[in-house]
């Protein structure tokens, strides 16, 4: 079990948001914010770099093809500039720009909405994105929110709901072209109000592809519990609980103590 670090940018600016409230208004984008850096994106990569934090992601929070989504990428650029291999990327790609980001540096691009498509797996899109990039360069976004007693990945920056229930049987079919996954708990993603226990509990069950978790982690105890639920088979991403994004947990503790495989 790792520390996976993270760089989410949102309308330009590196930022900690609530992940259920992010909404596309026209060309706007809005959420709720729960912190904003003065400090741009290179400024978090060279950090990971210096704690030898490899594996993290970057996350374009903004709709590809508007303007502020091309201010997300120009500061994900410096970035992978500043810590070339090190990151992973995701936010908007496809098979159209998914070898331009690993050429800007991404070690993985991660990927969503380019392979579900209205609600339901596109196969052909998969397996052409898992051709471009390769199996082993490709990270599949399954994040989740709870709908009835189920839950559904959701798609497009967390906004639509697709037909797609995560469960070990999809992961283990999807594993066949990726090399991770990657699971937001949307709705505790920012809300500092505990793990998704039902999220991790299956993904601690799943024994194939390295999967990152992400959402609701506050407390020391948060990641102690998720080990336990998990039996340490998955790693751990925290953003707004964390000092260097305007929280009281202390990043150089948790990088120094969750390094490396536990």
């Amino acid at each position: 079990m790792r520390f996976r670090p993270c760089i989410d940018i949102h309308n330009g600016k590196v930022k900690q948001i609530v992940g259920s409230s992010l909404v596309d208004n026209g060309e706007e984008s809005q959420a709720k914010e729960n912190f904003v850096s003065d400090a741009g994106a290179a400024y978090y990569a060279g950090l990971y770099k210096k704690n030898d934090l490899y594996g993290g992601h970057i996350v374009i929070l903004n709709k590809a093809g508007t303007k502020e989504y091309e201010e997300d990428l120009a500061q994900a650029r410096e970035a992978l500039e500043e810590f070339p291999r090190g990151m992973q990327i995701g936010g908007g790609v496809d098979l159209q720009n998914a070898e331009r980001m690993l050429d800007l540096g991404a070690s993985h691009v991660i990927v969503t909405s380019a392979v579900f498509k209205d609600g339901k797996i596109n196969y052909d899109n998969l397996k052409s994105l898992s051709y471009v990039t390769g199996k082993d360069r490709l990270v599949l976004d399954l994040s989740c929110r709870m709908n009835g007693d189920d839950y559904y990945i959701v798609t497009d920056r967390w906004q639509k709901y697709t037909n797609e229930i995560l469960a070990l049987g999809i992961m283990s079919h999807l594993g066949q072209y990726c090399d991770e996954f990657l699971v937001h708990g949307v709705d505790v993603e920012g809300r500092s109000a505990g793990i998704e226990r039902d999220v991790v509990t299956l993904l601690g069950d799943y024994h194939g592809n390295k999967v990152t978790y992400a959402g609701g982690i506050v407390k020391m105890e948060d990641i102690e519990e998720l080990k336990l639920l998990s039996n340490g088979n998955i790693d751990f991403t925290i953003g707004s609980a964390l000092d260097i994004f305007g929280g009281h947990l202390s990043f150089e503790e948790i990088a120094s103590k969750y390094k490396t495989e536990m």
